[in-house]
């Protein structure tokens, strides 16, 4: 691909910009304690972060045997996002190298932010606790839209609420570890970025070459060379 000028850099929240992983297999640990249950391997439910809440309860309640109904599954999910809320950044950080690289685009005032699928009330909850919520350009979640991700709606307001055009979407970047990133992205029209240090389950990992991402980096170090590379002309 040919040097561009970045207008804007957009990241996918949990294991892409921050990783909440520990966070997650903690509660999960608990509530599996509380009912005398085996708790999963811990990379089994770092696999199904990026799932949802619903994805990591099912993987406790399948571990140990209890019926996938739905109205236990999300008896167990109401327990689990509220034991979040109420202890949501004990072990989360940024993904290491990725504070600099913010550091970066601020000093070269270049707007960075945020499009997930988590809800605005736990993402604000999440970067207010890393101090990140000044520092955010924009912040696009489930509330704010009518139609999440893989949809372009969210990427679409996120172009909005930062002034760009959607005719320069391709000078935007999207960092993404879910083909649902990688989708909306490209629906979008913006370059898009796989994070493949992310929340993938193995089953996946074997097929990301079909996902159609413009870039595929393996660690968040690959991340920051790569936006850093000439490849990106941030002048």
């Amino acid at each position: 691909m040919s040097t561009q000028y970045v207008k804007a850099v957009l990241f996918d929240l949990d294991g892409t910009l921050i990783d909440t992983a520990a966070d997650f297999i903690r509660i999960i640990r608990r509530m599996s304690e509380q009912n005398n249950w085996q708790t999963p391997p811990n990379e089994a439910i770092r696999e199904q972060v990026s799932a949802g809440a619903s994805a990591m309860v099912g993987l406790m309640l399948k571990y140990n045997n209890q019926p996938l109904s739905e109205d236990l599954i999300q008896q167990y999910r109401q327990q689990f996002l509220a034991e979040y809320e109420a202890d949501i950044c004990v072990d989360s950080t940024l993904f290491d190298g990725l504070e600099p690289l913010l550091r970066h685009y601020e000093e070269n005032d270049i707007p960075w932010g945020i499009v997930t699928n988590k809800p605005r009330h736990l993402s604000f909850k999440l970067l207010d606790k890393l101090s990140l919520n000044e520092r955010c350009s924009v912040l696009v979640c489930p509330d704010d839209v009518s139609t999440t991700k893989p949809d372009p709606e969210p990427l679409y307001l996120a172009l909005e609420k930062l002034e760009l055009p959607r005719g320069i979407a391709n000078s935007v970047i999207y960092v993404g570890d879910h083909i649902r990133d990688v989708q909306a992205g490209a629906a979008a029209g913006m370059t898009t970025i796989l994070a493949s240090y992310g929340y993938i389950p193995p089953e996946d990992q074997q097929n990301l070459d079909t996902w159609g991402a413009d870039y595929v980096v393996d660690t968040p170090q690959q991340l920051v060379k790569l936006l850093k590379s000439k490849r990106f002309d941030y002048l």
